[in-house]
């Protein structure tokens, strides 16, 4: 049998080559209007996602909220009341849509009628007499844009209010519209205006209440009533009289309308406190941010903290309070006498001569070198090139303990610790203890000669009292980190607390001292520019320095003066909890005060003097000593601050110094003492 071959037919083309033949086939008039209308549709679903078009406004602003959720301050724009248009009355909502848009709900996102019979009424006049954006088109324009007035922007407005309209119904549109209206006085959409001007919620407002009103989204700057009464009522009786054009009232309820009474309603207060240390923290924040931070704040201590600041006599100085936990949270922030916004805050920006609080690198770095409280050191001249440091105190007293230099704050005896623990050892111990401002190389840093801010400060202090480092300044929750170095609790924990304790109760901050232990130090820069206290009782560590922007001389100020009793004065308030700590404080009691403990008003000044060769003040004991010269690097010329005026006595002042009421000077007056409140 024979058998005929069916030949094969040709194999079909793929698909995908099929449809490029067709799109080849096609007009290109077709294509591109294709190819357009697709780029019209990406666009406007990147501007306006389907999921944000008639969303409810959603959070505005910042809210901070203190350590135990009560809110602190809210920063940048207030949330806007929520409206419901189909809940509103009729006359309210026929108020706007008369003036605004009175066939809204008849036309599509663009009123083409409406636009061109405001083009004609413009080219008729002359000018701009009428406009011809509807309610959807500024409603896209405040969502979506900023408030540019250009063809293109109007051009985008009008691409993009049907594409609204496509995904929001008309009721969501208006609603979402009158909660953006401006209506002057800082008063944004209709729930905050009818309180503000009426005392009314929306649902009260009489019929020219919402006539005046909707009259002012026109220009709300202008026609506030509270600026323009008669302006304001004049353009009230145009809405009226658009109203009865609309065929929403009759002439005779228009008629019928009286002026509206004003009642300005009492503004919601916000919560604002702590405003240095908010501040601190919206500085840190993304601008885009919106939403709650929750803060490491206490209000009551931040309330005991603007409290001591406001009872201290300040003269014409300055001050700054931090306080914070061992391991670095703020509790209380001051940043000056008088908070105002973006003011400047001295507790963390300021960069200031820390003085003879400096002085616990000196020792901790020694203290490391494997020096103890109980070893001997002597307080007698030193020369450093050309350069002689001196005491704040008159004269030199020869050996001493560590214990005891430390807690009288004797320069010469610093500057001699610092040379035996070795420079390059004082600013590591400053960088291990977390101070990142710049060091200087010479001696003069032994005495704190380096501008370092008050929060530096504090967090060096903050690790004798938890016993690791470095401790890291923190205000917002969930940001605390276990510092990665610990203290050993008896080579270098216990002699650091040692000092501190005896610095703080025998030596010059005793006016600082508590009932319960208490462990600081002094600082006092030339002629009290600045002065420092620093220390810490139970779980509290606060920093306090007082003195003056212009960094000008302030007699009589002294870290044992005055910072040192607002110090007392805030903390004796305070509930402070208790802490472990690897010393007895009952066995540091034991231990014998300085030989003639220094008044305050010989506290700490560590600057030095050029030798010119005339009286050296040395006590009798010490009568035709040399000075030690050690091989140090001076302070470069200029480096540091005019040569000191010479000591006085406790009490009296050179003829040109301020007088208590003058300003700068810092009268050295008791704090009050608590009263009941």
């Amino acid at each position: 049998m024979n058998s005929t071959a069916i030949p094969a037919s040709p194999p079909s083309p793929r698909r995908g080559a099929r449809a490029w033949d067709w799109l080849k086939a096609q007009p290109r008039w077709l294509l591109a209007l294709c190819a357009a209308l697709l780029l019209l549709v990406g666009w406007q679903a990147w501007m306006a996602p389907p999921w944000r078009v008639g969303a409810p406004p959603g959070p505005a602003g910042v809210d901070f909220l203190a350590a135990d959720g009560t809110l602190l301050a809210h920063r940048g724009d207030r949330p806007v009341a929520e409206v419901d248009a189909a809940a509103l009355p009729a006359h309210v909502r026929q108020a706007f849509l008369a003036i605004e848009d009175r066939r809204f709900y008849d036309h599509g996102g663009v009123d083409f009628r409406g636009l061109a019979r405001a083009t004609f009424d413009n080219l008729r006049a002359g000018g701009v007499v009428a406009g011809g954006s509807t309610i959807t088109q500024q409603y896209v324009k405040n969502a979506f844009f900023t408030q540019d007035r250009t063809l293109t922007r109007k051009a985008q407005e009008m691409l993009l209010a049907d594409w609204v309209e496509t995904w929001a119904a008309k009721d969501t549109i208006l609603s979402r519209y009158l909660e953006n209206c401006y209506f002057g006085e800082g008063q944004t959409g209709l729930v905050a205006a009818a309180n503000h001007y009426f005392s009314k919620t929306p649902q009260e407002l009489s019929l020219g209440e919402a006539a005046m009103l909707a009259g002012m989204v026109k220009a709300p700057s202008r026609l506030a009533p509270t600026v323009d009464y008669e302006a304001s009522t004049e353009r009230m009786r145009v809405v009226l009289d658009a109203m009865v054009e609309a065929e929403f009232i009759t002439q005779q309820e228009a008629d019928a309308v009286a002026d509206p009474e004003l009642e300005i309603g009492e503004e919601e207060k916000s919560a604002e406190q702590a405003g240095w240390f908010v501040d601190w923290l919206a500085a840190d924040l993304p601008e885009d941010f919106t939403g709650e931070v929750q803060t490491t704040l206490v209000p009551e201590i931040q309330a005991r903290a603007e409290r001591a600041v406001r009872r201290a006599r300040l003269g014409g100085s300055q001050v700054a309070l931090l306080a914070i936990r061992p391991d670095g949270r703020v509790v209380a922030m001051v940043g000056g006498k008088e908070w105002t916004p973006e003011a400047f805050n001295r507790a963390t920006m300021a960069e200031r001569q820390p003085g003879s609080t400096f002085k616990l690198f000196d020792y901790f770095a020694a203290i490391r070198e494997g020096m103890d409280p109980g070893d001997t050191i002597t307080d007698a001249p030193v020369r450093i090139g050309n350069w002689q440091p001196r005491n704040g105190y008159r004269g030199y007293r020869g050996e001493m303990t560590l214990r005891e230099a430390f807690a009288i704050s004797s320069n010469t005896a610093a500057i001699r610790v610092a040379d035996r623990a070795g420079l390059a050892n004082v600013r590591e111990a400053a960088r291990d203890l977390g101070v990142t401002a710049e060091l200087p190389e010479d001696a003069s840093i032994a005495l704190g000669s380096a501008s370092i801010t008050l929060k530096e400060m504090a967090a060096a202090y903050a690790a004798f009292a938890s016993g690791r480092y470095p401790v890291k300044v923190h205000g917002v929750e969930g940001r605390r980190r276990r510092p990665g170095r610990a203290l050993d609790p008896q080579r270098e924990w216990a002699p650091m607390l040692d000092l501190l304790w005896h610095a703080a109760n025998n030596g010059t901050g005793r006016a600082a001292a508590l009932g319960t232990p208490t462990f600081g130090k002094t600082g006092t820069s030339q002629e009290g520019r600045d002065a420092l206290f620093i220390g810490f009782a139970g779980d509290l560590v606060t920093a306090v320095w007082v003195g003056r922007d212009d960094n000008a001389p302030v007699p009589g100020n002294s870290g044992g003066g005055l910072p040192a009793r607002i110090w007392r004065d805030f903390m004796r308030g305070v509930d402070l909890g208790e802490i472990a700590l690897p010393i007895d404080p009952a066995s540091l009691r034991r231990a014998p005060p300085p030989a003639a403990p220094i008044s305050p008003e010989e506290e700490d000044v560590p600057m030095v003097d050029p030798i010119d060769g005339e009286g050296i003040v040395i006590q009798a004991g010490l009568e035709g000593l040399v000075p030690l010269e050690l091989d140090l690097l001076p302070p470069p010329d200029g480096a540091l601050a005019d040569p000191v005026d010479p000591e006085f006595a406790p009490g009296e002042l050179p003829d040109d110094a301020p007088g208590p009421g003058d300003a700068g000077a810092v009268p050295d007056v008791p704090l009050p003492e608590d009263v009941p409140q």
